[in-house]
């Protein structure tokens, strides 16, 4: 059975210096180039999830190897998609719909810097280039905090607001943080999605509940050697086992 590893990405920038809180999400433009021209000397094709579900399913074979973004920043139209366009790979990122153009204002409480969100052009912009825009709801919400009627308003009408924005169907959500229940999911089902992704770490096989998809972190302190063992190995399978 083919399994297929799916890259989790927040923001392709230079880190703020410390004490700046969550360094770790930001990811250097140069550090995020070499990792492209690894997959692709290695032969993988970078695809969005849209096009990551036919292989999932086993409808499809292929070397391929999904990449996501959460959140939507600014930075991921700017440092990433050149790199992307220049090899040929999709991406999904992540839209958090009613904070376009805005900052991530959810990471405010825990003193992490203002990074700029993607405006409704440049997420426009971002799928005019061929990459895929699915839904992170419309506030990043912890879902498990939120009552019923909340939760589903966050991840239906996140979907609904980013179809009209766009003109074409979305079909891929994200919790956000990464924390969501088993009513969540039935949400996103209801909701009319394809797939949801989580931050459990894992790879993916046609056995995997779509609605609960694994994968991998990319993250600041990301070196080479470690990144080759992040998709050649069984290394996050290991470290899924130990979560």
């Amino acid at each position: 059975m083919q399994h297929f590893s799916i890259l989790t990405y927040h923001q392709i920038d230079q880190a703020p210096p410390p004490p700046a809180t969550f360094r770790s999400l930001y990811v250097t433009p140069a550090s995020f180039r070499l990792q492209m021209i690894t997959l692709k000397r290695l032969g993988y094709q970078g695809v969005s999830m849209q096009e990551l579900m036919p292989y999932v399913r086993g409808e499809k074979k292929g070397k391929v190897i999904g990449l996501t973004f959460d959140d939507g920043y600014t930075n991921n139209l700017t440092n990433a998609l050149p790199v992307l366009k220049e090899f040929d790979f999709t991406a999904t990122c992540y839209v958090v719909s009613h904070l376009m153009g805005q900052h991530n204002q959810w990471d405010t409480p825990n003193g992490v810097r203002q990074a700029q969100l993607m405006s409704a052009e440049q997420v426009k912009a971002w799928s005019d280039a061929g990459m895929e825009v699915g839904a992170h709801t419309q506030n990043h919400v912890d879902l498990t905090q939120v009552d019923d009627a909340t939760a589903h308003q966050e991840i239906a009408s996140s979907r609904h607001e980013l179809t009209e924005l766009l003109g074409k169907e979305v079909k891929s959500f994200c919790y956000p943080f990464g924390f969501f229940e088993r009513r969540h999911v039935r949400m996103a089902q209801e909701a009319g999605y394809q797939s949801a992704t989580t931050t459990r770490r894992g790879r993916v096989d046609a056995r995997s509940d779509v609605f609960e998809l694994k994968r991998i972190p990319i993250v600041r302190s990301t070196y080479w050697p470690q990144f080759l063992l992040k998709i050649l190995t069984n290394y996050e399978h290991n470290k899924s086992a130990q979560e």
